[in-house]
């Protein structure tokens, strides 16, 4: 038998069970943007592992996540809801702003080590 042969159910074994470990494990942090207000304006995440930020434009107008730091951005219609998934931050603080309401102040996302203060 071929090695290529051989070594296949063990390369698909492994491809297929790295899939499932990362699903649904995730933490979600939500972030909502209204007629021109971020909340929360300060939002705690975890340093150095995955987790998902689920954006919500409550209001009336389209927003815009942007984040240089992060390198993120994100258009959200009105009523839309959606998510952008951030892979592992160093601990500190990032930035983002709604590109579309210049007026509003920026908000920050602090990634902290787990117990740390």
């Amino acid at each position: 038998m071929p090695t290529c042969a051989r070594l296949m159910p063990i390369v698909l074994l492994a491809v297929l069970s790295a899939g499932t470990v990362q699903a649904g494990e995730d933490p979600v942090f939500v972030i909502e943007f209204a007629n021109g207000a971020i909340n929360p304006a300060v939002l705690d995440v975890p340093a150095g592992s995955r987790f998902k930020l689920e954006l919500r434009n409550s209001g009336a107008d389209p927003v815009e996540f942007e984040s240089i730091e992060l390198r993120k951005e994100k258009v959200l219609g009105p009523g839309v809801t959606s998510f952008i998934v951030i892979r592992r931050l160093d601990p500190g603080e990032y930035r983002f702003f709604d590109d579309f309401h210049p007026d509003t102040p920026p908000a920050r996302l602090v990634a902290r080590e787990a117990g740390g203060q």
